[in-house]
């Protein structure tokens, strides 16, 4: 979503010194507008980017709370979905594809790997690094300073992935693409894709849902059915392609029973996770046809989940867990949302950008569950 509030658009001359931020100090308490220090020089493969849209995933409302924590994690800077021009590149500094990236250039990035652990090297799997940078493991008082999306500026470094955008994705996808996105994405390739004209269980109406449904539908799912809340919420679920909504107040026997009569008492083909919570297994392997299969995503944090594991035998059921996404899962949402943009009403999901002396606001509105995906542009006042 485009805002009429007029922005700069020339790059600095000099490369800045220090950016201001809205730093997570406390849980649960305003974000502080700080100024934190920038590197005098981008070293090889690294690059200093001016943020032009962040967009605000649960995991940022949940490090805010204090729902979900970390030690030794504060302060820090949240936002871990965002896109910019490039003031400056160091030496070398290329994107997944080999394409050199200079001043001017619009990217978004993934996570910084390290290339030499287990998870790198053997499994070939980025995610699974046990070094995994990510902005909300990088704290706020330690070099780099500045590598979350609430800033002005933020260093990209030399570990993290980074892709050129093309030109016909507005800044709102390209962001969303770094976590909502690619994390839908990654799921339904966990479960082997989705088969046209199977039945789909989404369990979640966040964005993570919202998209997941809209993923489903354009996949060629015969029924998609979106659980969750509150009403309004599954309300857009069904603009996106939800056939029917379930909503969580009927209680979890209500729930599976709406599940297995909107699905003639078979159940789904596909049940994908986004929401987490205490019943949110059970409810899964209860909503799943026999050979079904489920993606666990959502279940985040040390909470455990009861998990029917008899019934999971009795149905053969396949269960995947499915840990958001690489550089190969966020170029795929870019090119999904590129490739599908006249389809959904993707803009219904971002609300209208706020400077970072908003960003509080933006970031408990979304814990009300007022707004789907905050969006900020350090830009604005």
């Amino acid at each position: 979503m485009a805002s009429k509030t007029a922005l700069p658009t020339a790059l600095p001359t000099e490369l800045p010194t220090t950016t201001g931020a809205a730093v997570l100090t406390e849980h649960g308490k305003p974000l502080e507008r700080q100024e934190l220090p920038l590197p005098k020089e981008v070293e090889p493969g690294a690059a200093l980017v001016r943020i032009t849209c962040a967009t605000l995933c649960g995991t940022d409302v949940h490090l805010w709370s204090g729902r979900m924590s970390l030690p030794d994690m504060l302060p820090m800077v949240l936002g871990h979905e965002m896109v910019g021009e490039v003031v400056a590149a160091g030496d070398g500094t290329v994107d997944t594809f080999g394409r050199a990236i200079a001043a001017g250039d619009r990217i978004g990035w993934s996570e910084s790997t390290c290339g030499e652990c287990r998870g790198c090297s053997v499994l070939r799997e980025p995610v699974l690094c046990a070094r995994r940078g990510y902005g909300f493991r990088q704290r706020a008082d330690r070099p780099p300073y500045a590598t979350g999306g609430l800033a002005e500026y933020c260093y990209v470094t030399p570990g993290a992935a980074k892709l050129i955008l093309p030109a016909d994705v507005p800044d709102g996808w390209a962001a969303m693409s770094g976590c909502a996105g690619k994390t839908v994405l990654r799921a339904v390739d966990r479960v082997g894709g989705i088969r046209p004209g199977s039945t789909v269980v989404v369990q979640g109406a966040g964005a993570l849902g919202i998209v997941a449904t809209a993923v489903a539908h354009i996949s060629g799912a015969g029924m998609v059915i979106t659980v969750g809340s509150p009403t309004g919420r599954l309300v857009t679920a069904t603009r996106f392609g939800a056939t029917a909504a379930v909503p969580l107040d009927l209680g979890v026997a209500d729930r599976i029973a709406r599940v297995y009569e909107l699905t003639g008492g078979r159940g789904a083909d596909y049940v994908f996770d986004f929401a987490g919570g205490p019943t949110v297994g059970e409810e899964a392997v209860a909503f799943a046809a026999q050979r079904g299969r489920i993606a666990v995503v959502g279940s985040t944090g040390p909470a455990t989940s009861p998990v029917p594991l008899g019934t999971i035998m009795g149905k053969e059921l396949t269960v995947a867990g499915s840990l958001n996404g690489d550089i190969a899962d966020y170029h795929r949402a870019v090119e999904f949302f590129r490739t599908f943009g006249d389809r959904m009403p993707w803009d219904e999901l971002l609300s209208e950008p706020v400077g970072l002396a908003r960003a509080t606001d933006s970031v408990r509105a979304m814990s009300r569950l007022d707004q789907i995906k905050a969006v900020v542009d350090p830009r604005l006042p």
